[in-house]
């Protein structure tokens, strides 16, 4: 069974992912940008780069900020043309699960 990737970081570099944690809480707190926009883009981004544990994790977190299965699908196809096709392939049946 492989390892969560966060709790191997967690527990092998515990001050280094508290300073991330920090980070990524003091980006979820920006006021620019609404939760459910701020999670479609993370998605694409993770997408882009054929992050399928990434976008399988936050696709439930953009649908709890009241994104629909098709924001998170459109998403996802919008790394079409920067990408290619590998983010899409990974990642689309975690948006459509």
């Amino acid at each position: 069974m492989q390892s969560n990737p966060m709790e191997v970081f967690q527990r092998e570099a515990p001050e280094v992912a508290a300073a991330f944690n920090g980070l990524i809480m003091s980006l979820v707190a920006t006021k620019g940008i609404d939760q459910k926009t701020k999670q479609l883009i993370y998605i694409a981004m993770k997408a882009s780069m054929g992050d399928q544990m990434a976008v399988k994790a936050h696709v439930p977190m953009a649908k709890a900020a009241g994104a629909t299965k098709e924001e998170a699908v459109d998403a996802i196809l919008m790394t079409l043309t920067v990408s290619g096709i590998r983010g899409v392939v990974t990642c689309l049946p975690d948006a459509v699960a």
